[in-house]
């Protein structure tokens, strides 16, 4: 039986890549931090299926303790400081544990386990003022936030070690990936937590940024079998990962209303732009400037295409798809409440 150590295991990937892990046999072990309070939501069905072990980014000797104990065959570094705007408010933890944390598990592997596999958590983010259209693993990166740019040092780190110590080391350069799991701070799950609570008239109004900001939004339940797939590779290499297509956050916001049953109309420029219901001339969706970022990320588009000749990777689920399921499983969320 192979041996994984997820760390980030109760966040949104950690959850479904446990999943997908499990199924294929392996002993899963979760890392987590020592925490007063618990958050196994995402998790939960997987309580007695998993292991969790304690240990920090932050902390060398314990991620040293907790290679040499386990023995993993494989690392999945799923753990950061992953919201972008908190980066802005929290530069320097977003440093530590979004890019050294990155060292401190590599040097751990390196003495004490180094035929370990070792997967990092790259990000689109990097990209960031675009260079290129469509983005793909030899696009020069140009981080706009500070979450980008230690993602960029994390990156850069792991194939440092892999050149200077032999370490079986991959990034996979993930575009936008969302699923009903998503954290409600994110705009995607931001949006359809919203459009149920309206459903149900807990809530007035969605207030949003930037409407035109374009990503390449996936399904994060096809992108964790891709995580894994890199590690089963003769030799190491870093990979893009995306759908190819990219939408505004314009148009996540209408098929989420949509699938909700309002049907919803544009009016407006810029800043006083909103969404309004045809039906009822209720005003759904307004912009708030306090929703823009410092350095914005306008445009990001993947070429998947190395993975898909090399890996046969092809996300399973379409735009639409994703959206539906979201605002499903928020409709059905707050129907329990509201009964």
């Amino acid at each position: 039986m192979k041996k994984a150590l997820v760390t980030g295991i109760t966040g949104q990937d950690g959850s479904y890549l446990a999943d997908f892990l499990l199924e294929k046999g392996y002993k899963v072990y979760g890392m987590v931090r020592r925490n007063s309070t618990e958050n196994f939501e995402r998790v939960e069905h997987l309580r007695y299926s998993i292991q969790f072990v304690q240990a920090d980014l932050l902390d060398q000797m314990s991620l040293m303790k907790l290679i040499r104990e386990i023995q993993p065959d494989e690392v999945y570094n799923l753990a950061a400081q992953s919201f972008v705007p908190t980066s802005w408010d929290q530069p320097v933890y977003t440093g530590e544990a979004t890019g050294i944390g990155v060292t401190r598990m590599l040097e751990a592997i390196r003495y004490e386990k180094p035929d370990t596999k070792f997967y990092q958590a790259s990000s689109s983010e990097m990209f960031g003022k675009v260079q290129e259209m469509p983005q793909s693993e030899k696009t020069p990166f140009y981080p706009r936030s500070p979450y980008g740019v230690a993602k960029v040092y994390a990156h850069f780190i792991t194939v440092n070690y892999r050149e200077s110590y032999d370490i079986f080391a991959v990034s996979g350069i993930l575009f936008n990936h969302e699923s009903p799991r998503r954290g409600k701070e994110f705009v995607t799950r931001k949006i359809t937590d919203a459009v149920a609570r309206i459903k149900y008239g807990l809530q007035d109004k969605l207030e949003l940024g930037n409407l035109d900001a374009k990503r390449d939004w996936g399904y994060a339940g096809d992108y964790v079998k891709m995580m894994w797939l890199m590690l089963q590779q003769e030799k190491p290499e870093d990979f893009v990962i995306g759908t190819g297509k990219a939408h505004s956050v314009r148009d996540f916001a209408t098929i989420s209303f949509n699938a909700a049953g309002f049907d919803i109309q544009w009016e407006g420029e810029e800043m006083n732009e909103r969404g309004i219901d045809v039906r009822t001339g209720k005003t759904l969706v307004v912009v708030s400037e306090k929703f823009f970022r410092p350095a914005e990320v306008h445009h990001l588009l993947a070429n998947p295409q190395k993975a898909k000749d090399k890996l046969g990777w092809e996300p399973e689920l379409s735009f639409e798809q994703l959206v539906q399921m979201m605002v499903e499983a928020d409709l059905k969320r707050y129907e329990k409440i509201s009964k």
